[in-house]
């Protein structure tokens, strides 16, 4: 009696597979990256980005000085390359938490924007902040 496996490939590593993988974990370690925004590249450091605003398959990028880009990108691909200081609070919005100026009841204040912090990310958001609190 003969038995014959089969078994299909899924999915192969390549080596541009492989260099993609790496270029988006570096991302997370590095202080800056490059956007393409009105038909030009701009560097945006990672310090600099007060609010991700999403806006379907867009983003605005509000910096802290109150200058936004507009990237075509969603929130849930980006927040998946973002570093660590980066969370998402609504559905709509991720934040720096570095740059949060102040928390007043269901709102987020961050470098002059105001942002409501949704049901969902309320716990999330608190057990991040409730690390820094004296």
């Amino acid at each position: 009696m003969f038995v014959r496996i089969f078994y299909i490939k899924l999915f192969t590593f390549t080596p541009e597979s492989q260099s993609l993988k790496m270029i988006l974990n570096r991302m997370k370690e590095e202080k800056f990256t490059f956007i393409k925004t009105d038909k030009k590249i701009v560097k945006l450091h990672f310090d600099s980005i007060a609010v991700i605003k999403g806006l379907g398959n867009y983003v605005q990028i509000i910096t802290i000085e109150n200058i936004n880009h507009t990237y075509y990108k969603s929130l849930k691909d980006l927040i998946d390359v973002l570093p660590n200081e980066f969370m998402r609070v609504h559905n709509s919005f991720i934040v720096n938490l570095t740059n949060i100026d102040s928390i007043e009841d269901n709102h987020i204040i961050a470098k002059g924007n105001k942002i409501t912090i949704g049901k969902t990310y309320k716990d999330c958001l608190t057990k991040a902040i409730n690390k820094f609190v004296l």
